[in-house]
């Protein structure tokens, strides 16, 4: 069997969406001074074109392609965009993201459409059309960005936890087919990570780590090639075996390691509305 392809810059151009700030930002510089043609996608063109701006004098360049990852038909025309002023899209990284707290005393059905709307309907808007031209080309390679929540749920994360566990559903489902078509798919799931959404959190997030720190990891493992891209492992890792305990092990740790045993429920009429987009 032919080795699954590895996407070079000398191949064609990264797309990175969610590239106005946080992760994505701090990916699409690295993949820039790595040499890449980078497309940046988010909503925000004056946040876009500071991007760009940092990007001045790197290997590589970005090249700002504003646009809504919930608008299906706006995300189809920014492939086709991207593809005529940049090259063929040879790694793309879903990145687009937002985070809605779901606390059980103060449930909004809301929260819960726009998370969907926005992390995993929003991957899947840039995907297909991606898939199609990577298809007709015969290879490709792209990653989809989602948690370490996704491995258990974790207080606060009802709703964004949900939707991280779907895209590594959706991704370990894909990679059957897409290993024949050679297209490198991989999933990422970070820990906690120095962003504009983790600034909004008001709970002890174990392992935090700095945004460039996190985007090399991540730069690396799109590099590596390997399936998942998990960091800090310390973190991860611990997930990973808490899911292994019975339940009730599970629920006592994670309530002393995140304090929550210490949090009170809130009475009737709270607001659980509050929300940043990545």
């Amino acid at each position: 069997m032919a080795r699954l392809y590895r996407a070079q810059p000398s191949d064609g151009a990264a797309w990175v969406t969610g590239a106005s700030k946080g992760i994505g930002r701090s990916v699409a510089l690295a993949l820039a001074r790595a040499g890449y043609r980078v497309a940046a996608s988010a909503r925000d063109a004056a946040l876009l074109a500071d991007v760009v701006t940092q990007a001045a004098g790197l290997p590589g360049r970005i090249v700002a392609f504003p646009c809504d990852v919930t608008d299906e038909a706006a995300m189809a025309q920014t492939v086709a965009a991207i593809e005529a002023e940049l090259g063929p899209i040879v790694l793309a990284l879903f990145n687009a993201g937002t985070y809605f707290p779901a606390r059980g005393d103060a449930l909004d059905v809301e929260n819960f459409r726009k998370a969907y709307d926005i992390n995993v309907f929003g991957v899947i808007h840039g995907l297909v059309p991606t898939v199609e031209r990577m298809h007709a080309r015969g290879y490709g390679q792209m990653a989809l960005m989602a948690s370490a929540t996704a491995y258990g749920g974790l207080p606060m994360a009802a709703a964004y936890g949900a939707t991280k566990a779907a895209l590594n559903n959706m991704a370990e489902a894909l990679k059957f087919d897409f290993d024949k078509m050679n297209i490198r798919i991989q999933v990422i799931n970070p820990g906690f990570v120095e962003t504009p959404l983790t600034h909004k959190n008001n709970f002890v997030m174990p392992a935090l780590m700095p945004v460039d720190a996190a985007a090399a990891r991540i730069v690396a493992g799109l590099a590596g090639g390997g399936f998942e891209i998990a960091f800090p492992r310390r973190f991860t890792l611990q997930l990973k075996l808490l899911r292994l305990l019975p339940r009730a092990l599970y629920f006592s740790i994670l309530n002393r390691r995140l304090g929550w045993r210490r949090r009170r429920v809130r009475g009737t009429g709270g607001s659980g509305r509050s929300a940043g987009r990545r």
